[in-house]
């Protein structure tokens, strides 16, 4: 199944254990410590990544994208399902089952 097949603005992720995050110059570096990957998230990225801080909508993610950046809604939505995917086909974030 793809994964953009399933995603909507009403999916809330999570991260998966196992990520270090670290702040350098502006922009967000991470460590999968269990593919042993390095992963420079950007600007962007670093936002959302934060934003996952907890179980969190990608409409929400959206938001905060839109307002951090200060552009219009369609942009960040689209920025936002790129790299939703991007972190999911790295399975660094889990589609949160909810009951």
């Amino acid at each position: 199944m793809n994964t953009a097949d399933v995603l909507s603005l009403q999916t809330v992720l999570v991260k998966r254990p196992g990520n270090i995050a670290s702040d350098m110059d502006g922009e967000k570096v991470m460590l999968n410590v269990k593919n042993g990957k390095y992963y420079n998230l950007g600007e962007v990225g670093g936002e959302i990544w934060s934003a996952l801080d907890k179980p969190v909508s990608i409409s929400r993610i959206v938001q905060v994208i839109q307002e951090t950046f200060d552009v219009p809604a369609e942009t960040a939505e689209q920025d936002v399902f790129e790299f939703v995917q991007s972190l999911l086909a790295e399975d660094l974030v889990a589609i949160d089952s909810m009951p």
